[in-house]
Formats: C-alpha cells, sequence, structure tokens
C-alpha cells in the first residue's frame, strides 16, 4: 500500500496534467481550431500530449461542464452547434465585456503591448489583403489580436471571463471569417482593428470600446443571416436581430487626445 504523501503526490501530477490538457483544448477552441460539429477524438488528443486518457477525459469534463463541449451518445463528443438565440445572448455580452477591456486597455497598455498589438494587426489585415486569403490563419490571426488587446487591460479576472465567452464562440467564428473568401475582404473587421489601433495608441477608451462593439456586431450579423446556427427562441419569444447590439461606429480620434507611439 501506497503511503499518503505518495498518493496526494499521485493526485496533484494528475490535476497537472488535466490542467494541460484543459489549456490545450481551450486554447484550441478560442482560436477556431474545430468548428461547430467537429468530433474529438479522445485518444488522438492523448497521444498528442503524451498522457493518459484520464486526465482527457477530466478535462473533457470540464469543458462540457462550461458548454464548450457536448457529450453525445456513445460517449462521442464534439463541439456544439449554438442555438440563435444563445448566440445572439452572448454577443450582447460579449460587446459589454470585451468593450470594457478594450477600455481598460487604453490606459494598461506599455509600449510592448501596442507593439504586439501593431504587430497582430499587420498580420491580420496582411492576410485580408492575399489574392486567396488563408481563412483558417485570417481567424486565428484575429483570435490572437482580440487577445493581445484583453491581456493589455492588466485584469486578469476579467481575461479569465472573456477566455469562457471564447470557449463557446471561438468555433462559432469560423462561420464568419471562413464562412466565405469575400467576407474578409469586405474590409469590414480590418476598419474596426485599424480604429481599435489608433485608439489605444491615443488613449481613447471610448473609442476603443466602440472599435471592438462594432467588430464583434458586424461578425455576429453576418454569422446570424447566414442561417447556419440552430434555431431557437429565447423566453418564448422569437429574438429580433437588431438585439444582437447597438454598437457605435468608431468615432475619429479627436484632435489634443492623448497619442502614443
Amino acid at each position: 500500500m501506497g503511503s499518503p504523501a505518495r498518493a496526494r503526490a499521485s493526485e496533484e501530477a494528475a490535476g497537472t496534467l488535466a490542467d494541460r490538457v484543459y489549456r490545450s483544448l481551450a486554447d484550441r477552441l478560442m482560436a477556431g481550431r474545430a468548428a461547430p460539429g467537429d468530433k474529438l477524438s479522445l485518444r488522438a488528443v492523448a497521444d498528442t500530449l503524451g498522457v493518459s486518457m484520464m486526465p482527457v477525459r477530466a478535462a473533457v469534463s470540464r469543458l462540457t461542464a462550461e458548454g464548450a463541449l457536448e457529450v453525445l451518445p456513445k460517449r462521442a463528443v464534439t463541439v456544439p452547434l449554438m442555438r440563435a438565440d444563445q448566440f445572439r445572448d452572448i454577443t450582447r455580452v460579449r460587446i459589454e465585456i470585451e468593450g470594457a477591456a478594450a477600455a481598460m486597455a487604453c490606459h494598461g497598455a506599455d509600449r510592448s503591448d501596442l507593439a504586439t498589438i501593431a504587430e497582430r494587426e499587420r498580420t491580420f489585415r496582411a492576410i485580408s489583403r492575399e489574392r486567396a486569403p488563408d481563412l483558417a490563419r485570417a481567424v486565428a490571426a484575429n483570435q490572437e489580436l482580440h487577445f493581445a488587446v484583453y491581456r493589455a487591460a492588466k485584469s486578469p479576472e476579467l481575461l479569465a471571463i472573456i477566455e469562457r465567452l471564447w470557449l463557446r464562440v471561438g468555433p462559432i467564428l469560423n462561420f464568419d471569417l471562413r464562412g466565405s473568401p469575400e467576407r474578409i475582404k469586405m474590409g469590414d473587421a480590418v476598419k474596426c482593428h485599424q480604429a481599435l489601433l489608433s485608439a489605444l495608441r491615443a488613449g481613447d477608451p471610448e473609442v476603443a470600446r466602440a472599435a471592438i462593439a462594432g467588430d464583434i456586431r458586424s461578425a455576429a450579423e453576418f454569422i446570424l443571416s447566414s442561417g447556419r446556427l440552430a434555431s431557437g427562441i429565447e423566453g418564448g419569444h422569437p429574438t429580433p436581430p437588431e438585439a444582437v447590439g447597438g454598437a457605435r461606429e468608431p468615432r475619429r480620434t479627436p484632435q489634443g487626445a492623448r497619442h502614443r507611439p
């Protein structure tokens, strides 16, 4: 029989492995590397990460409880398809929460943060201008840009909330940027990203908030219009399209506003 100390060490090791698997799967979902309806092979995850099935099952159970994965009959694990009313609701929440993070980043971002955000913005813009844009790269680049901004808010609690939202919405964003090559070429996301970067450099929280809200709202409207979400009602009544969110168009940075390089 093993000692209590050895048993505790074994439990801690299992917990650490489960956390590592969770982080790997969470990053995959938030970056849009899995789309609604995709099936997840637990054995493939275990083999890729070099772990046993136990920490994989623990991580999947955690993600299922958070609504990011779904366990179907016969233990099949899949990325769930969100209902339209759920998507509208999460979009309204994202506009408020992520808008707040963008506003906070105007005061929290340092030179290194701004350089990283600018690099992410350039990467996304370059992809959008390609003759045949790599849509998978565009989805990942969009996520990297957004999270560079949210990390610059310097609020671990707020970042954790946003990550929970993106666990569910990351796969859905495939219906936006990967929905059509013409969608990324329209330039809506590029314009919002450029307005966001300008606002961060100028230290203008209201413009930053509006830029993020405009980006989220534009993507949500396209996804809802595509008809690829499951039908659903909210509170027994259809949710009107305008309930997605009333984000203002980003305004120009006023003259005299603080500007940072």
